[in-house]
């Protein structure tokens, strides 16, 4: 570990260009999907192709009956029972399946081992005193101090304004990431790859603990927070800096030498299928709370 100055500086300033433009980007994209899906309704119901579907459907619900009505309730965008619903499951069950994936190229090894050792080539040069410091300080917002503090305080504030239904969702999220993750560590037993810095850890590798915990307790909290913005310029502003945040809690990992670059991804597909889990749970209680008229 070196200590060059300059080297530390243009990886700052490179790093924080390359965020704000990526937001700005990001944020150009938002708006046009935004006006683009707000146009979509009235030019698809317009088409000659659309309008020809309607017989079909017709058709299909004469025919068979039940397979419609279930189909139609899957699809329905106006409740979270349906569309939402169902592009939920259809995300958890990809991000379960990109998981076993990468747990198969665990097992052969050789190759993930390849992408582990490039990717730890090219952060190695940059681990510079400056920088070492900083991601010390940016992993520790990932460790479980933080996000025990973090999940402790948002139950507090969510108990005190009376979003009630938000916190079982929010601590199903916490533990269920928690608990996968702990059970893939001591079953895969992976080893730690070398440490290069003063930064050490004691339980196996895979997957992040971190980038896990990371995921599943800020994503929520930003969840939870932008569930009742009004804005949409508000809503991609939390969204954005959250996903900032914890990108680079889990790019700390590998920067500081505790972790490899597959463990962190390992740790953002478990953590995001438990927070689409939590934002499952957390709108079917919202949903069935506004049906009954409670709080």
């Amino acid at each position: 570990m070196t200590n060059p100055p300059l080297d530390s500086a243009i990886f700052l300033v490179v790093t924080v260009l390359a965020i704000v433009v990526l937001w700005r980007f990001a944020w150009f994209l938002v708006r046009h999907g935004l006006q683009a899906a707000h146009r979509l309704p009235g030019t698809a119901a317009g088409r000659q192709a659309w309008a020809r579907i309607h017989p079909l459907r017709a058709a299909t619900a004469r025919q068979f009956p039940r397979v419609y009505a279930h189909f139609a309730r899957r699809l329905d965008p106006h409740g979270f029972s349906g569309l939402p619903l169902t592009l939920t499951v259809v995300a958890a069950a990809y991000l379960a399946a990109l998981f076993g994936g990468l747990v198969e190229e665990l097992g052969e090894a050789e190759e993930l081992a390849r992408f582990d050792s490039r990717i730890d080539a090219l952060v190695g040069p940059w681990r510079t005193t400056l920088l070492v410091d900083l991601f010390a300080w940016i992993t520790a917002l990932g460790g479980t101090a933080a996000l025990t503090a973090a999940a402790l305080v948002a139950t507090g504030f969510l108990w005190a304004h009376r979003r009630r239904h938000v916190i079982l969702p929010l601590w199903v999220n916490i533990v269920g990431s928690q608990a996968t993750t702990y059970i893939g560590k001591f079953g895969f037993g992976r080893e730690r790859p070398d440490f290069v810095t003063e930064a050490t850890a004691v339980s196996p590798s895979f997957p992040s603990g971190h980038t896990t915990g990371a995921m599943a307790v800020y994503g929520f909290l930003a969840y939870a927070i932008v569930r009742d913005l009004v804005h949409p310029r508000q809503r991609f502003e939390v969204t954005f800096w959250t996903a900032i945040l914890i990108a680079l809690i889990g790019f700390s990992r590998v920067f500081l030498s505790v972790h490899y670059a597959s463990d962190v991804a390992a740790g953002f597909l478990v953590g995001g299928f438990w927070l689409l889990v939590g934002f499952a749970i957390a709108e079917y209680l919202r949903q069935r709370t506004q049906d009954v008229g409670g709080p």
